[in-house]
């Protein structure tokens, strides 16, 4: 008589989003917009803008800084305007960088009967109508702190979903659920050095649209390396 076969583990698909399912920053993006809508001051906001990028490619961003800056305009705007700006801005910059790859990779899983996830280290306010786009339902992003009202602070609530806080707030969204690591199969595509904690946690890593540094990393790692954006996923 064969042993009985162990039951599959149910798989879990993370997706990082910036440069690896869009071809752009939706943060740097949004400010960009804002300024492009007469919401900042091109000048001012513009080079600041700049200023936290570099250093979020260099690994060495305050997060609850920028995201006060980031969302200042927002938070002063109200839901409504914020509401009808966003939807703007998914009509005129994001959905035309939604290529056919990223979509076809994401429903691929959805097809499979993975559950799809998409971690990003962006705010939740750039970010869940973004993962609504792609069809993905399960966001894990850096969550905004809320007033008395509901609406945003400009303030981070819990641990920014970023380099080792990705982790963290993995494990949270496994524990709501029940779950452990060693209960799911699980994938994670990501193109930056910032999700070197998660790439090494999971199962299956792949560098996607990778920076030198993580191509380099992920060769020597022998680690799945997936250029989205040149070639079919």
């Amino acid at each position: 008589m064969s042993a009985p076969t162990a039951p599959q583990r149910p798989r879990l698909a993370l997706f990082d989003l910036d440069h690896t399912l869009l071809p752009l920053d939706s943060d740097h993006g949004w400010g960009e917009f804002s300024i492009a809508i007469g919401w900042c001051d091109r000048t001012e906001f513009g080079r600041r803008n700049d200023e936290f990028f570099a250093d979020y490619l260099a690994g060495r961003l305050d997060v609850p800084d920028y995201v006060r800056f980031a969302t200042a305009a927002v938070v002063q705007r109200g839901p409504e305007a914020a509401a009808a700006a966003h939807a703007r801005f998914m009509d005129e910059v994001i959905r035309p960088a939604m290529t056919p790859a990223a979509l076809q990779l994401v429903q691929g899983h959805l097809d499979a009967g993975d559950t799809v996830v998409i971690t990003s280290a962006t705010n939740e306010f750039v970010t869940r109508p973004i993962a609504q786009a792609f069809g993905v339902q399960e966001l894990v992003a850096t969550s905004l702190a809320r007033d008395a009202q509901g609406w945003f602070t400009g303030e981070i609530d819990g641990i920014p979903n970023m380099r080792e806080g990705k982790v963290v707030r993995m494990d949270a969204w496994l524990a709501a659920r029940g779950l452990s690591w060693s209960d799911v199969e699980t994938t994670f595509y990501s193109d930056s050095m910032n999700d070197v904690p998660l790439l090494e946690k999971v199962d299956h890593p792949v560098a996607t649209n990778p920076d030198t540094r993580l191509r380099a990393l992920a060769q020597e790692r022998g680690w799945r390396v997936l250029d989205l954006f040149t070639e079919t996923p």
